[in-house]
């Protein structure tokens, strides 16, 4: 499918959500200021911001606002980071404490400056938050630390519920979506992560709207099930910007409630299929979901 010129299509309706209300984001957007923690809902202009911060949840974003990679539909700026705060595991635990959190995703940015690629920070968060509260749920969506199977099982170590990592798009369209990633090291890492920890759940997401033809869509499905992940997330693509991709097409809701009965068919545990889904939506709901379904097989 060629891609077409579209000047920024106006969304369909079914892509219009409501402007929050600010007495319903003020707790997390108060306790993120003052503990200076960044989320991705706000960096990559989630469309589900208010959905999510009206609910008192947020996905945290460590390791800075700066990635190492330029990834076509991200809003993430590319360039040099700074340094870790070596500070930050804790601050992320003090606001999942402060906001009452029973589940949380802990994502970042790209970090190929650093050995580890940012796995051991990954590993820190994550047991802060324990230390913190136990009882929480821990998810991460982790970037694919260059296939590095030390960094995978440093993050595997420290035990978190869910290990999610995005396989994004269709491998077509790689070079233009996510240049300097590999769509079968993405696999492998999913692999790896199910074989190191069975216990562990594994989790993918994917956007669709780029370009890509229903039968890549499905047969990503069937990759991801061949590596025995159990979770997948698919949505709709948005253009952050004007420099970002363009959409090509705003797939019909009628084609993800298609996407979800073959996702159910290739036994996922869940699938998440709707425009406005985004990896982390709902991502307490879609975890004890599975985890509920699992119990009852």
């Amino acid at each position: 499918m060629m891609q077409r010129k579209n000047r920024r299509q106006a969304k369909p309706k079914w892509l219009r959500v409501p402007l929050p209300k600010p007495s319903e984001i003020k707790p997390v957007t108060e306790t993120l200021k003052e503990l200076e923690l960044n989320t991705v809902c706000e960096e990559a202009l989630c469309p589900n911001l208010s959905n999510c911060y009206s609910h008192g949840t947020a996905t945290f974003l460590i390791m800075g606002d700066v990635c190492t990679r330029n990834c076509g539909f991200c809003n993430i700026p590319a360039s040099r980071p700074q340094a870790l705060d070596l500070s930050e595991p804790e601050r992320v635990a003090e606001a999942v404490e402060r906001l009452r959190l029973v589940h949380v995703v802990i994502t970042s940015v790209t970090r190929d400056d650093l050995a580890d690629g940012g796995a051991s920070h990954y590993a820190n968060t994550i047991r802060k938050i324990r230390n913190r509260r136990p009882e929480v749920t821990i998810e991460v969506l982790i970037p694919d630390f260059k296939g590095s199977e030390e960094a995978l099982i440093t993050v595997l170590d420290a035990k978190p519920d869910v290990l999610n990592h995005n396989i994004e798009t269709v491998p077509r369209l790689y070079k233009r979506v996510r240049p300097q990633a590999k769509h079968e090291r993405s696999l492998e890492l999913l692999k790896k992560a199910k074989e190191l920890r069975p216990e562990i759940a594994t989790k993918s997401g994917l956007m669709v709207g780029l370009g890509e033809t229903e039968e890549e869509v499905i047969q990503v499905l069937h990759d991801l099930r061949k590596v025995n992940c159990e979770l997948v997330t698919i949505g709709q693509y948005l253009q952050p910007s004007g420099t970002h991709l363009e959409v090509v097409e705003y797939v019909l809701p009628e084609q993800f409630e298609k996407y979800r009965l073959v996702g159910e068919r290739l036994g996922f545990i869940s699938t998440a299929s709707d425009p406005l889904v985004r990896s982390s939506f709902n991502a307490a709901e879609f975890y004890q979901l599975g985890r509920s379904r699992t119990r009852g097989n």
